[in-house]
């Protein structure tokens, strides 16, 4: 027999006798029965406590009676625990009876033994209701052999109501294991990869796991570029610019951005543009002018929505690629979501409509989130229409969401980002800072493996890295001549950023390599 106190580990927090009963019911899930019985024997430890081989004994035996004064006896449980187990081995016992035609001792169990139980009168009403469909389709006589496994069934799950050290939770060692990965990933600055983690090394990420480079310069667009979003798929960009125009680029396999479609058809600059779920279509927006639809795999518009008397501030699509949603900067204009064909669908308007900066709808759908009266965050369940807001101390120029709908980030011009949670459970927002941003809209995105990162521009030029976990910036890039207003990170390449600036260019960011720069 191990001694039961000895401890193992450099810092000795491992109880030996736990770590290798954990060990050999590991090896029994693996299917090595031999092996585990081979370290039971050897080791004198067994993964089965005294209190969990007695228990399975009797149920396995039918001796229903030992079986819950073996449950009664069991200190340290909780009132709903023991509830909860007797309940599973009277349910068996009571079964038992009406399978041999004893249906008065299935009654009697039912009333006195099961109904007194505090486990609610839903449970005792089912298994009431489940005796008599029984009954009732003539199916009370069960055979031996499926009466044995219904027992082996009860026992399973007694094991997983009865607390440790009685019982131990399944997987133990794999949780065990995957905790610690998980803690390595999380405390790894610069995670971000899909590749698998080794259990023979610590895991550990260099920065060229994220984008530091210049590997790539655009210079298509003839004056300040203001936008920049890759698609979902991370196959393609859009970006729009002060020169009335916007430009899909085509992303190879090689990673090199070739310009595909030049979208000219605005008479202002193109403020913004926003990619439809499906990547096959694209929304650009004039300064001050209309909304247009673009086909992705021609370049050309399929349709205009509004007039010129509606300023659109920012739209954002519906999971479904059926459904556009737009805010006015006009007060009296709201919120309107349209079809793609332009037919209104709901709109939110009037007097007491603030004018909206920017909005976004989050990748599942649920929710419509909204920049009201410059500090205002506002986010609506689109089917609920529940309702609750975030008032920020400065004006927020921007909006973003991650890519899994939990998170929003907004860019203050007090030169701070603030991420919030889509639930509104916290009352305090993490914040970044060290960027500049007093004057102009900057943009900032999630981004990385699992979004792990937040990228911004800045007006000094600079291209900002930070991981969520740390206010402070991670990387700082520089390249740009002049304010770069807006950033994208691809979906799918978690490698690749794309910045924009008014310094005409856009940037294409890579991991650090020997330098070969593309212009394009």
């Amino acid at each position: 027999m191990e001694n039961a106190t000895a401890m193992l580990g450099p810092k000795r927090l491992i109880k030996k006798h736990e770590f290798v009963r954990i060990i050999i019911q590991c090896l029994h899930s693996l299917g090595y029965k031999n092996s585990a019985s081979c370290l039971e024997s050897e080791s004198g430890i067994s993964h089965k406590s005294p209190e969990s081989k007695l228990l399975e004994m009797q149920v396995l035996n039918a001796n229903w009676e030992d079986s819950i004064g073996i449950l009664n006896g069991i200190e340290d449980l909780t009132d709903e625990t023991r509830a909860s187990a007797l309940f599973l081995v009277l349910q068996q016992c009571l079964l038992e009876c009406l399978s041999r035609g004893d249906d008065s001792s299935a009654l009697t169990i039912l009333r006195k033994r099961v109904s007194p139980l505090k486990v609610g009168r839903e449970k005792v009403h089912n298994l009431a209701a489940g005796m008599l469909s029984l009954k009732e389709m003539g199916m009370g006589k069960i055979d031996d052999s499926s009466i044995c496994e219904l027992r082996r069934k009860s026992l399973v799950e007694l094991e997983k109501l009865l607390p440790p050290p009685i019982t131990l939770p399944e997987g133990r060692l794999e949780h065990l294991v995957e905790t610690a990965i998980t803690a390595q990933m999380d405390s790894c600055i610069y995670h971000n990869s899909f590749r698998e983690i080794s259990l023979y090394e610590d895991h550990y990420c260099g920065r060229d796991q994220i984008p530091t480079q210049t590997v790539q310069i655009l210079t298509e667009h003839k004056h300040e570029v203001w936008f920049v979003q890759f698609s979902h798929n991370g196959e393609y960009l859009a970006s729009s610019s002060r020169d009335c125009a916007a430009i899909i680029w085509k992303v190879l396999e090689n990673g090199v951005l070739i310009l595909r479609h030049m979208l000219q058809s605005h008479q202002n600059p193109v403020s913004f543009v926003a990619w439809s779920p499906d990547d096959t279509m694209l929304l650009t927006c004039g300064n001050g002018e209309v909304l247009k639809l673009w086909d992705v795999e021609t370049g050309t518009c399929k349709h205009t929505f509004g007039d010129h008397g509606f300023i659109v501030s920012s739209c954002a699509w519906f999971p479904d690629s059926k459904r556009i949603v737009c805010g006015s900067s006009d007060p009296e204009k709201g919120i309107y979501m349209w079809d793609c064909d332009g037919n209104e669908i709901k709109a939110w308007k009037g007097m007491r409509m603030p004018k909206v900066l920017d909005l976004a709808v989050t990748p599942d759908g649920e929710n419509l989130i909204s920049i009201f009266s410059e500090k205002e965050i506002r986010i609506l369940n689109v089917g609920t229409n529940a309702e609750h807001v975030i008032s920020e101390d400065y004006s927020i120029t921007s909006l973003s969401v991650s890519r899994d709908s939990k998170f929003l980030i907004v860019n203050l011009n007090s030169e701070e980002i603030h991420m919030w949670d889509v639930a509104g459970k916290w009352e305090k927002p993490l914040k970044y800072t060290g960027h500049k941003q007093n004057k102009y809209v900057i943009r900032s995105c999630f981004g990385g493996f699992h979004c792990t990162f937040i990228a911004s521009g800045s007006e000094n030029s600079l291209v900002y890295i930070w991981n969520r976990g740390n206010s402070t910036p991670l990387e700082v890039l520089s390249g740009h001549l002049m304010t770069v207003n807006c950033v994208s990170w691809n979906p799918r390449r978690h490698q690749m950023l794309a910045s924009a600036s008014d310094d005409h260019t856009i940037r294409i960011w890579g991991p650090s390599q020997p330098r070969n720069i593309t212009t394009t």
